[in-house]
Order: C-alpha cells, then sequence, then structure tokens
C-alpha cells in the first residue's frame, strides 16, 4: 500500500514495524505452533493425554524458544537468522509429518550421498506447496516487517527482562514433572528427536564437522595374509561368484518367507535357500551398506571404523580374486574405493534409463556382455535400485505391475495405503526376476565356472506400519520392517557338490545378519585369512571335507 512519496519524488510503500522482542517472540511461536505437529502428537501420547503434564512441558519449550529468539535477535543478523529457522522447521516438518521420519546423523549422510534423482522423488507438489505456506511466505512476511532495534545497552537490558523470566519459567516447567519427562523420553527415545527446528540444525552441525574429518581418513589394511586355500587354477575351474546387494527390500513382502502374495514365484522353482530370519545393519543405505561388506559386526561398527579399515573387497583382491562393482544406485559408499567401480547409470541404456535413474535389467544387460570374459578367481557386487521410494513405480516395467491399483505417485498422500503395497510388492516381484535372470546366466557357464550367487538388501522398508514410511528410523527404535531383510544363496553344480545340503538347511532357520556376510563370502571363494570368522562363516562349516 503506498503511503506517502518521499525525497525525489520516490514512492515510499508502508511496512509494520515491530520491535525486534515481539519479532522474536512471534517467530519461536510460529515455530512452535505451525512446524512441531509431530513432536506435540509424540508427547500428547507418550505422556498418555495427561493434559498438566503436558502443558507444563508446552510452557517451557515456548519459553526456551522465546529466550534463544530474543537472544540471536541482533541487528543485520535477526533477519537471516529467523528466515533459516524457518525454512529448515518446514522443510523438517514435511519429512517428520509425512513419513515419520528422524532427522538424525544417519539420517543427514544417506541424503547427502544420494544423487539428484533419487532426491528429486522426494521434491513433491505437496513438498513444494508445503514450503510455500510455512517457509517461503512466513520468511518473505519476516523481510517486509521493518524492525525496530535500539541502542545496545537498552537493547541488552530489554532483552534480559524477557530472557531470564523465561529461563526460569522453563525450569520451574521442567522440573515439576522432570520425572516424568525423563521416564519417557527414555522410552521413546524418538520423541525429542522430532522437535524442530533445534534437532535438524544441532545434528546438520554436527555432521559437517563429521564430514571435514572423514576427507582425510585413509583405510588401514586387513586381511594381507590372505590366500586361496585350495588347488591352484588349472586344476580346478575359475569360481565367479556374484553378491547382488540389494536395495529396501524386507523380508515381510518375500513370500519365500511366508508373505501371503506369490512376490518370488521365479526364485521358489530354483534351487536357492532362503535364510528367513536375517537381520539388518542398519535402516540406511549409507549405514547399512559399508556395514554389510565390513570386519566389523553390527555391534562393533561406526562409522568412523568403516571408514578406517578396508573391508571385504579388499581382502578379496588381497587373495588374488578380481573384484569389480557395478552400481545402479548411489555409488558404493567408497566401499569399492580400491577396485574396479563402473557405474551402470552413467550413459545408461535408454531402454531402461531415464531422469538419472535405471531399472535393473541394466545389470543383467552389462551381465551378458561381461560373464564370458571371466577366466579366473572372481567376485562381482551388483548394487540395485531395487524397491527405494518412494517413487516404487518407476522401479519395474509395465509387464510385472501384477498387483493393482499401484501407486504411481511419489506423492504418498495421493495413494491408498493399499496402493502403496501393491506398488512395493511390484518391486519385489521384478527384484525377484532380476534375481533369477542371474541365476540364468550363471547356469550357463557351469561348464567352464564354479558360480554362485549371494543376494542380501541393505535394508527393509516401513509402508504404514506405526504410522511410519520409507526408512532410516534410528536403530534403537526402528520396526522390524526396517530390519528384517531377505537373505538368498544359491549354489551351482560343483560349489553344491562340495556342501553339505543338510547342514546348509540347517543354517537357513537360525538367526542371520549382515555380520555373516564378510565371513560367508570369503567361505565361498576358499580364501583363507586370519580375519575370517569360522563362527559368522555360513558355509564352511558345511564343507564335505570338514564334516568328515
Amino acid at each position: 500500500m503506498r503511503e506517502r512519496t518521499g525525497p525525489a519524488g520516490r514512492a515510499v510503500f508502508w511496512r509494520p514495524q515491530l520491535g525486534s522482542i515481539a519479532v522474536s517472540i512471534l517467530t519461536a511461536i510460529y515455530l512452535l505452533a505451525l512446524t512441531n505437529r509431530s513432536f506435540w502428537e509424540k508427547g500428547w501420547l507418550y505422556l498418555d493425554g495427561r493434559a498438566t503434564t503436558f502443558a507444563s512441558i508446552v510452557i517451557g519449550i515456548a519459553c526456551l524458544y522465546i529466550a534463544l529468539c530474543v537472544t540471536v535477535s541482533v541487528k543485520y543478523v535477526m533477519k537471516p537468522i529467523f528466515i533459516l529457522l524457518i525454512l529448515t522447521s518446514a522443510s523438517g516438518a514435511w519429512f517428520m509429518d509425512s513419513y515419520g521420519t528422524i532427522i538424525d546423523m544417519e539420517m543427514l549422510r544417506n541424503a547427502a550421498e544420494t544423487n539428484s534423482a533419487e532426491a528429486g522423488h522426494l521434491i513433491t507438489p505437496g513438498f513444494l506447496f508445503h514450503m510455500l505456506v510455512f517457509g517461503v511466505l512466513p520468511s518473505a512476511l519476516l523481510v517486509w516487517v521493518n524492525v525496530q532495534h535500539y541502542t545496545f545497552f537498552w537493547k541488552l537490558r530489554a532483552n534480559l527482562v524477557v530472557i531470564v523470566p523465561a529461563l526460569i519459567i522453563a525450569l520451574v516447567a521442567g522440573f515439576s514433572h522432570a520425572r516424568v519427562y525423563a521416564a519417557t523420553a527414555r522410552t521413546h527415545r524418538d520423541w525429542f528427536q522430532t522437535l524442530n527446528p533445534v534437532i535438524p540444525l544441532v545434528t546438520a552441525a554436527r555432521f559437517a564437522v563429521r564430514q571435514t574429518a572423514d576427507r582425510n581418513v585413509v583405510a588401514a589394511p586387513i586381511g594381507e595374509d590372505a590366500r586361496i586355500g585350495d588347488a591352484p587354477l588349472g586344476v580346478r575351474k575359475p569360481r565367479l561368484m556374484i553378491v547382488v546387494a540389494g536395495e529396501t527390500a524386507r523380508a515381510d513382502n518375500f513370500s519365500l518367507g511366508g508373505y501371503g502374495r506369490e512376490t518370488n514365484p521365479e526364485l521358489k522353482a530354483k534351487d536357492i535357500r532362503y535364510f528367513s530370519d536375517t537381520t539388518s545393519c542398519g535402516t540406511a543405505t549409507a549405514v547399512s551398506l559399508p556395514c554389510m561388506f565390513s570386519v566389523y559386526t553390527r555391534s562393533a561398527y561406526s562409522h568412523d571404523k568403516g571408514l578406517a579399515t578396508q573391508n571385504l573387497l579388499d581382502v578379496l583382491s588381497h587373495a588374488g580374486v578380481d573384484v569389480e562393482w557395478w552400481d545402479n544406485n548411489t555409488g558404493s559408499k567408497k566401499i569399492a574405493a580400491r577396485v574396479k567401480e563402473r557405474s551402470l547409470i552413467e550413459g545408461g541404456d535408454p531402454r531402461y534409463c531415464s531422469g538419472g535413474e535405471c531399472r535393473d535389467q541394466v545389470l543383467l544387460d552389462n551381465l551378458d556382455g561381461w560373464i564370458g570374459s571371466v577366466q579366473k578367481d572372481t567376485v562381482l557386487v551388483l548394487h540395485q535400485i531395487g524397491s527405494h521410494g518412494p517413487a516404487y513405480f518407476e522401479r519395474y516395467p509395465q509387464e510385472f505391475r501384477r498387483f493393482t491399483p499401484d501407486c504411481r505417485t511419489a506423492e504418498f498422500s495421493d495413494c491408498t495405503r493399499e496402493e502403496i503395497v501393491n506398488a512395493y510388492d511390484n518391486t519385489i516381484l521384478y527384484t525377484d526376476h532380476i534375481l533369477a535372470g542371474v541365476i540364468d546366466r550363471l547356469e550357463k557357464e557351469q561348464g567352464r565356472l564354479d558360480v554362485s550367487m549371494l543376494y542380501m538388501s541393505d535394508h527393509g522398508e516401513s509402508l504404514g506400519e506405526f504410522g511410519l514410511y520409507l526408512h532410516g528410523a534410528p536403530y534403537m527404535i526402528a520396526p522390524s520392517q526396517q530390519t528384517h531383510v531377505p537373505f538368498v544363496l544359491w549354489l551351482g553344480k560343483d560349489a553344491k557338490a562340495a556342501y553339505s545340503a543338510a547342514c546348509l538347511d540347517a543354517e537357513t532357520t537360525k538367526p542371520q545378519s549382515h555380520d555373516n556376510l564378510f565371513h560367508t563370502v570369503l567361505g565361498l571363494m576358499r580364501v583363507e585369512t586370519k580375519v575370517r570368522d569360522p563362527a559368522l562363516d555360513l558355509v564352511s562349516r558345511c564343507r564335505s571335507g570338514a564334516l568328515s
């Protein structure tokens, strides 16, 4: 609204004027009231609807937010900080409210290591509209307001008049029900992890520090004593083992494990072994994948240890095995840093690839032209895109739309839960086809190669259970749908003859985990080294010679 004409005839537009304390209080209330739905809903639920206890924490946190905002209400700094808080809160609220996401260190690492195509599926029209309403418009309003600032000492005194009572009230409110809050937070660790934007920003700062430190890490060698422990080439066939690193496949939806729908018709017709009780190392690719190939068990593994120590592929290389990593996902997470790594997305076949992503058929097509060249002991890792969401419909071709109606968008709010599950089950059906295709190609080479295949998914997926979707929940509170993963082993005729079928069958019903991958692959490739743990090697104890 034009109010008057300024000097030199320039138009001056009206802007509302508010003091810095008033703007700070309004910003704090906005953040808590409109971008913390998940936090307040969880609080009401976890506190069993006790109104007085809930009201006390509302007052306490509101006072803390007001004190924080008033503290940073410095001229030239205030607006940029508040805009950052508003945009961060709006973004965090969308993922927390829509998918039940917890924005912790591993979630940020997973986001940082994704590619633009994968990230693009999360930038939906719904997200953009949400950011416009809850992020951009409030930020624009903040820019529009003319904030009044005063001299330093007057401002210091006025701010302290607000900050000190706010902190006192927050302390009183907190201590009034301290036992209840402490017990609830211990029992429900996800509650305060949804506090917006404090937790996301603190986590982001910690992550940035860790990323800087990670750049200088050099992996220490392990397994340099590794060697092939049986007859040399020429006396026996070269071994070819294909390790398929699955993506977001949950065991609950594998018919091999008892799921009501037939999602594994092709694998069911193969002579495979399915390990029905297998647990993942993490709930996101950036954690699970390095851990799978690490010498460390889940209880001993950490991101720092994984970076600072060589892995399974290095030990195989030390033994003289040819090792390759083919990627149809977001990269090897540095697992293949010291072996041959190939991205199948770059320059991908247009029959399967578009928008920076490829369906997994691209793995099989490349396998056709490569497998005939294998002349020595070789391990090939195929990293699938598998069942990665939320755009499940992009993961399978038309002929695998067996379960319908299927969700044909990445915007889950536009689909029913049944449609989401149908689309997800179609991805499992397609993975079944890909794995059977790998086996078909290996079977054709049995005359000249000793072949085998091992498939293990990196983590599972939530499909609406407990109000959660996708994956990446903190492991300590993650539902089984995100940690119970499928594990398939297939042995060619030579490998099959070397092992006791009854012994291997007995292993399929025991609890297994990602901990077994490192040692079992070494066992199947007959690699002897001090770092192979016989207790975690599922096959060597079943070798015919070992049983006699």
